[in-house]
């Protein structure tokens, strides 16, 4: 089993744990902040299972059917996922307007205290374990999870202050303050996990410093006139760059093609973490700037 494999594992098992303590006690309660954290480590739990699904089929090989492989499920799963805690903000803040109107009651104060105490350093450890598995892959899942996960840790102590200062005051405006706080940080941090999913599904570019490096390495080869044509793209951990390389039309397609696979291996080396997919074209002349003279030169030659 992957690392990625083994994080999502990991993430929904504590997941399912905090979605069996919250919920308990949120009913149980009645306090809307933890009520909403139960709702939320409920979606985590559903999250996580669909996140280990689609790294499975990710990291399947290229085929007849999906011959550039399924790297986009990755960025598909975190649109998901983004819409998932989109859906889940927006009812908690409506279990928070609800609460203020009939000016419910909460419950069993000591227990909550006790159950967001331990939901909180379980979710630090979970978020300090993912982000090393994040690290480690460059894989977007993971890197939504634990940002996802991240967020619950700031829901969680945000819960744990509200239970402590209704406890000591007896105000449940704290409580549903806090609870709709919490639903607008989480429609919030959903945001960026949606965006970045669908940037990748739209092919968007790889960032300019890596561009920038990729160019470098080209422009500093002596035999390479010049380039056209760089595209970039990724899915998943995978980084594909398509460029058109223009030689001299007098050099031997043995040596453009020694240079070429020369420039392939010192983009490979600016990230070993990603899977490189290079494709080169070769030029004899710059087929941007052609004219009849160009290509009679070179015919003639």
């Amino acid at each position: 089993m992957t690392a990625q494999k083994k994080a999502t594992v990991v993430s929904s098992s504590v997941a399912a744990l905090l979605t069996l303590l919250k919920l308990v006690v949120g009913i149980a309660s009645g306090s809307v902040a933890v009520l909403a954290s139960a709702i939320d480590s409920v979606l985590d739990m559903f999250v996580s299972v669909f996140n280990y699904f689609a790294i499975n089929n990710s990291e399947k090989p290229a085929d007849e059917t999906f011959n550039y492989g399924r790297g986009k499920i990755e960025a598909l799963a975190s649109v998901i996922e983004g819409t998932i805690i989109s859906i889940s903000g927006i009812f908690l803040l409506y279990q928070a307007v609800e609460k203020a109107i009939k000016g419910e009651v909460s419950h069993y104060l000591g227990i909550s205290l006790t159950v967001m105490i331990i939901s909180l350093i379980i979710t630090v450890c979970l978020v300090l374990f993912l982000n090393k598995v994040a690290k480690q892959t460059q894989n977007m899942v993971i890197k939504a999870d634990a940002l996802h996960y991240k967020t619950d840790v700031y829901t969680n102590l945000a819960v744990l202050i509200s239970l402590v200062l209704v406890n000591f005051t007896g105000i449940e405006l704290i409580d549903v303050i806090v609870g709709g706080g919490i639903s607008i940080f989480i429609i919030y941090s959903a945001y960026e996990l949606i965006q970045e999913g669908v940037l990748v599904l739209l092919d968007r570019a790889v960032d300019e410093e890596i561009v920038e490096k990729i160019v470098k390495i080209i422009e500093a080869e002596d035999r390479v006139n010049t380039h056209h044509l760089l595209k970039t793209r990724e899915a998943g951990n995978q980084t594909f760059v398509d460029v058109h390389l223009v030689f001299d039309c007098l050099i031997t397609l043995m040596e453009a093609h020694r240079i070429t696979d020369r420039i392939e291996d010192k983009i490979k080396m600016i990230d070993l973490k990603r899977d490189w997919i290079i494709n080169t074209h070769m030029d004899p002349y710059d087929d941007f700037e052609i004219n009849d003279s160009t290509v009679k030169a070179c015919s003639i030659e």
